[in-house]
């Protein structure tokens, strides 16, 4: 699927996140684009922002920037350098990743909370198969006491199913965002097309933000409990568009 590869680059996501939704009120703002990371002007960003690569995911080729004043410019420009092109279609077999252009570097506004102690930002990631959501998880207090937790497509949490990470107890979990439904809307608008996407969002006080997508999930790794929901989830991947020879 073609759709697939702009949805890789974490700047041409962008246009194909607007043309999907019809606005870009659910964009991070972006402060720079650069060819590489020693192109960044860093007399104009504020004192707070966040690298990334174009073609990072889960987290990773990721620097947080709270403070410029302490921050060690060189370094950060050879770190941030030494993550580009590393060929995920070779290094993990993500496919979409073979047609993605060279590597750039994009400078956005950095979000935090203040609702976590830590500034983190809870995670929502929705789970979607051919477009319908059928699972959500939610990371939280990520630099601090990381949980995760699962919820089905009803909303109703999942006290027995956890991954990498703890759970929540029953009855501590968070509260789901009032405008829940409509996270859920944007998951499935913007996952259309693809047999599964994983759409991750942002919400701070209401305000809904675009995360990303992604099609492969700690490229495959990710270790459910119990292993009865890895099967679970597989019930609903339908792969009868494959021509099979």
């Amino acid at each position: 699927n073609k759709d697939m590869l702009p949805c890789v680059d974490k700047y041409l996501v962008r246009q194909y996140v607007t043309d999907k939704l019809g606005t870009d009120k659910y964009l991070v703002p972006l402060y720079q684009i650069c060819d590489n990371a020693s192109l960044i002007q860093f007399d104009t960003l504020p004192s707070q922002f966040v690298i990334k690569t174009t073609d990072g995911g889960d987290g990773k080729n990721v620097l947080i920037c709270r403070d410029k004043s302490k921050l060690n410019i060189q370094k950060c420009m050879q770190e941030v350098n030494s993550w580009r092109n590393k060929r995920y279609d070779i290094i993990s077999r993500e496919w979409a990743y073979k047609g993605a252009r060279q590597s750039k570097v994009i400078v956005e506004q950095l979000l935090e909370s203040d609702e976590n102690s830590d500034g983190s930002i809870d995670d929502y990631k929705f789970l979607c198969f051919d477009g319908q959501f059928k699972y959500l998880w939610i990371d939280k207090d990520r630099y601090s006491n990381h949980r995760r937790g699962f919820w089905d497509k009803d909303f109703n949490f999942l006290s027995d199913v956890s991954s990498d990470w703890p759970t929540f107890s029953a009855g501590e979990e968070p509260a789901l965002p009032a405008n829940i439904n409509e996270m859920r809307d944007v998951a499935e608008q913007l996952a259309t097309g693809f047999p599964f996407a994983r759409i991750d969002l942002y919400n701070i006080k209401g305000k809904i933000f675009f995360g990303e997508i992604t099609f492969y999930p700690w490229s495959g790794f990710i270790q459910y409990h119990p292993d009865s929901f890895d099967f679970e989830l597989g019930k609903h991947f339908n792969l009868d568009f494959i021509k099979r020879r």
